[in-house]
């Protein structure tokens, strides 16, 4: 869940979802549409379905349990690199290389001399990140949680508080002078976009429960309609036509809708 998406956003979610589904047989045994419903609107609702797969795994070839090592939580779907050296290293205590954006910048910063690392993970900062990790395991684990909220409290992106860094008089970037950045970091268009329609889309589905006749994310519904308010909200978009088939067309190749008799919609079964 919090990939992607801040923590403020993913607290109330994640507490209703534990509440519900307590361990991965929990989930496992719901359909996986309701996993997706659950997911409400954190975005990238993919990774719903990607997590609900992984219980399912978890279910079937570990006991129930989640599997406490790198290469094991590396076969779950939806898991990469990051999340399963993550996974791996804050809850289980093992020796992992984490990277993510606030450590990538600390480095950048501390170790390379530059304003921000480079636009994607490079096969260098990641060789940098290993030889830094400490080798025993309980010291690696702090490191990579001190480095992380350092690069979130202090190193920040816009403005980093230097004067109360720790190891400001180590750091390459303050000796050089604090060289600008040699790109600006553009963040993702929503407003208009396919994804926006398509996360519209989904709202409708979720509030819809069983499903509902394609043609009404086309024509204005009844304000009573049992999903008005969402339709409303996705007519309030003014999407075209093409943009509409594309966003369905999407969600069911994905797998995040179905069809049903009749001409209908609906979150997978």
């Amino acid at each position: 869940m919090l990939q992607q998406t801040p923590v403020t956003r993913v607290l109330p979610v994640w507490q209703d979802w534990l509440l519900r589904w307590p361990d991965p047989t929990a989930l496992a045994q719901a359909p996986s549409g309701e996993a997706v419903r659950a997911w409400g609107r954190l975005g990238y609702p993919r990774r719903a379905l990607r997590l609900h797969a992984a219980a399912t795994l978890m279910a079937n070839e570990h006991d129930g349990e989640v599997p406490g090592s790198y290469a094991a939580l590396l076969s779950l779907p939806g898991v990469g690199s990051y999340t399963a050296a993550a996974v791996a290293a804050f809850a289980f205590g093992c020796r992992a290389t984490v990277v993510d954006t606030n450590i990538r910048r600390v480095h950048a910063r501390l170790i390379s001399g530059t304003a921000l690392p480079a636009p994607a993970l490079t096969a260098a900062e990641t060789r940098l990140a290993d030889h830094l990790l400490p080798t025993e395991p309980g010291q690696s684990v702090r490191w990579n949680a001190a480095v992380m909220e350092l690069g979130a409290l202090i190193c920040t992106a816009r403005s980093p508080n230097c004067a109360q860094c720790p190891v400001q008089e180590k750091c390459a970037w303050l000796a050089a002078g604090e060289p600008a950045p040699t790109y600006q970091p553009k963040g993702q268009a929503w407003a208009g976009t396919d994804r926006q329609v398509r996360g519209a889309v989904m709202a409708v589905l979720r509030a819809a429960g069983t499903g509902l006749q394609r043609g009404l994310l086309f024509a204005p519904a009844h304000s009573e309609h049992p999903v008005g308010s969402e339709l409303a909200r996705l007519y309030r978009l003014n999407a075209e036509e093409s943009q509409l088939e594309r966003a369905i067309a999407g969600l069911l190749t994905d797998g995040l809708a179905q069809a049903t008799d009749g001409g209908g919609i609906a979150l997978p079964a």
